[in-house]
């Protein structure tokens, strides 16, 4: 999957993957107008909103950027009805070329990490295996140890699956545990990325980068240069970027000396363009997210 990645990044000319993490006040009135005459007051007119919603920033991006990256507790909060509209999201994006890969952050002890490893490794019934999920890629919260990873690492081998890793995430209280100084002298986020390293190397890709992938937040710009160093062939995926107040600049140093090995995420700051660029408004919301890929792909040039 990595391989693959790195080879959409290369054809694109551009390491942005697009969380789509839609929200109820993101959607356009026009569309809610339309859902909710069709549905009513329920939550599959709000799953459908997000499905139509996610269709058109898919067509306007997908030939702009390698890959898509759904927050699953957007949608799960709207029951059944919003799960089917993150697995229809997840079948637009592949048919339209993209990489999805799935914001589920599970972690759990080993049986229950089993069951959620279904996500990449699909689930067999009387001998018959069905891929219901249809991601990529998946994040994971490595909080219980191996126990909540070794599940996740036999598809990505098996089935050129991926997994990222939560390093050093980018919101502000992550410190809190992140930070934490261990036994050995470390931070508890630098022995999480040793441990990374350690289990990646079981799930290489032929450029040299694993399947076993990191997660380091974009705002804790001198944090993501040391761990660069430190994980050589850990690939990153890095939230923080626009919305959450980062730069170019300020990741320039996650990258290896060839200008590889990360993929930038950027959510509403793409997707909820058209509320912020006085050019556009909920009739041409995809247009606008369309341009704030191509500025934030202009930013990101000269780096990969």
């Amino acid at each position: 999957m990595i391989d693959r990645l790195m080879d959409r990044i290369e054809i694109t000319a551009n390491p942005t993957v697009v969380g789509l993490d839609p929200t109820y006040d993101m959607i356009p009135q026009t569309i809610k107008k339309e859902m909710l005459g069709r549905y009513g007051k329920t939550a599959k007119a709000a799953a459908k909103m997000f499905l139509r919603f996610n269709k058109e920033i898919i067509d306007a991006i997908c030939d702009l950027v390698p890959a898509v990256k759904p927050q699953i507790a957007m949608y799960e909060q709207y029951g059944v009805e919003g799960l089917k509209a993150y697995l229809e999201t997840i079948t637009y994006a592949r048919k339209r070329g993209l990489i999805v890969i799935g914001d589920i952050k599970r972690g759990d002890i080993s049986s229950t990490a089993e069951a959620y490893a279904a996500h990449i490794r699909g689930v067999e019934i009387e001998g018959v295996r069905f891929n219901l999920w249809n991601e990529d890629a998946v994040t994971i919260n490595p909080y219980l140890g191996f126990d909540g990873i070794e599940p996740f690492l036999s598809p990505c081998n098996e089935y050129d699956k991926g997994i990222f890793v939560l390093v050093k995430t980018s919101n502000p209280s992550g410190k809190e545990i992140q930070d934490l100084v261990t036994s050995d002298g470390s931070t508890v986020y630098e022995h999480t990325a040793r441990l990374v390293s350690r289990w990646g190397e079981s799930a290489m890709g032929t450029y040299g980068y694993s399947k076993v992938a990191a997660v380091v937040g974009a705002t804790y710009k001198e944090q993501g240069q040391k761990l660069r160093k430190q994980m050589p062939h850990t690939f990153f995926l890095i939230p923080g970027y626009g919305a959450q107040g980062a730069s170019g600049d300020d990741i320039r140093g996650y990258f290896d000396k060839d200008g590889k090995g990360c993929i930038v995420n950027s959510s509403r700051g793409i997707t909820a363009a058209y509320k912020k660029n006085g050019k556009y408004g909920p009739h041409n919301f995809a247009d606008a997210a369309r341009e704030a890929v191509i500025v934030m792909k202009q930013d990101l040039e000269g780096i990969s």
